[in-house]
């Protein structure tokens, strides 16, 4: 965990980079995702989904102003997904969408990781790095920085006292926090932005306008139609596959998603959170406050 050493950075392998040009790419974005692309400038990130036009889960993205251009970051196995889903909606909008190979995406951990990279910190501050940018992570400050930067730049982070980890430490953190992690947690074309714990990942503007997805959105965050939740949990005995279903003696009140060393996520009923025992397979699930 990053309390081994004061700074830890891991190379997120799962995550790659688009890089979106043109005059429209504000506009382009402002009508596609959940969060407010207005709020992006130089020294602002967010966080933020991109939904079906029925409100369910498509992908996660980090966003960060980059000259004349946004970055995203987002998953790389489903990044062509992404890629043509957004072309899709391009339309006439003067945006131009590309893979930008020669970026990584980093975590960097520890108590000073954010003093260290010159961030304050308020949750999606920003600021140039190596030829790149780095921000405090728009969902948590607890997870410490996201580093959107040239694949070069690995001595840059070493110079500032940073020890190159790999990405079990993030995820050891990420679970800690009750965080999910893209496709590993919420289910595309199936979860939902309001059961997944969205809001409270500072995910959703509620007062931009229209975007895709967002009627449902809505009307659940408003009508308090959320039945479930994605929780952290610990894990006594194996751990489960994601998928495996949470049951309270004969009825099935939800089911695994990752984990890792007796921590896990969880997507459970609201109604079972307080009920014992919890099983999943072998093992007994406990929910953990977050």
């Amino acid at each position: 965990m990053a309390d081994r050493v004061s700074r830890l950075f891991a190379i997120l392998g799962s995550r790659a980079v688009l890089r979106i040009d043109g005059p429209d790419r504000a506009d382009f974005l402002q009508g596609l995702i959940s969060n407010d692309v207005t709020k992006l400038a130089r020294n602002v990130a967010i966080y933020a989904a991109l939904l079906t036009a029925q409100g369910r889960f498509l992908h996660d993205l980090f966003l960060a102003n980059f000259g004349d251009a946004f970055l995203l970051d987002a998953e790389a196995a489903r990044l062509a997904d992404l890629i043509r889903r957004l072309t899709i909606y391009k339309l006439r909008s003067k945006v131009a969408i590309a893979p930008v190979d020669e970026f990584m995406v980093c975590a960097a951990l520890g108590q000073d990781a954010l003093s260290v990279l010159g961030l304050p910190g308020d949750i999606g501050a920003a600021v140039p790095f190596a030829g790149g940018v780095a921000f405090t992570d728009p969902r948590n400050r607890a997870m410490g920085a996201r580093l959107i930067v040239p694949r070069e730049t690995e001595p840059a982070l070493t110079q500032l006292g940073f020890a190159r980890t790999d990405a079990t430490d993030y995820d050891r953190l990420r679970l800690s926090l009750g965080i999910p992690d893209g496709s590993r947690d919420l289910v595309p074309e199936k979860s939902l932005l309001m059961e997944s714990g969205f809001d409270d990942l500072n995910g959703i503007d509620w007062s931009k306008g229209c975007y895709i997805g967002q009627e449902l959105t809505a009307r659940m965050k408003y009508r308090a139609l959320v039945k479930k939740l994605l929780v952290p949990v610990t894990v006594a005995g194996p751990m489960p596959a994601p998928g495996t279903a949470i049951m309270s003696g004969e009825d099935e009140v939800g089911e695994m998603r990752s984990g890792r060393d007796g921590a896990a996520l969880a997507l459970l009923r609201l109604d079972a959170m307080e009920k014992a025992p919890l099983n999943a397979g072998a093992a007994i699930i406990s929910v953990r406050p977050r």
